[in-house]
C-alpha cells in the first residue's frame, strides 16, 4: 500500500502492542503490511524496540498476545 499522511499518523498513534499484534496476525496480502506502508510499519516497530526498555516491552507484549 502506498504511504499517505493518514496512514503514517495512524501507525504513529499505535502502541507497540497494537503494532505487534497486527504484524503477527495479519493475513497474507494484508495491504497494511505491504509496500511503503508495510515498510514503515516495520520501521516503526524497530524504532520503538530500540528505545530504552523497548526490548522488555517487546517480550511483555509478545507473551501477552501469544502466537
Amino acid at each position: 500500500m502506498d504511504m499517505t499522511k493518514a496512514h503514517k499518523e495512524h501507525i504513529d498513534k499505535l502502541t507497540y502492542m497494537g503494532l505487534l499484534s497486527r504484524w503477527r496476525f495479519a493475513r497474507s496480502g494484508d495491504p497494511w503490511m505491504s509496500g511503503d506502508t508495510g515498510t514503515y510499519w516495520g520501521d516503526r516497530m524497530k524504532e520503538l524496540r530500540s528505545q530504552e526498555g523497548g526490548q522488555e516491552e517487546h517480550v511483555r507484549c509478545s507473551k501477552k498476545i501469544g502466537w
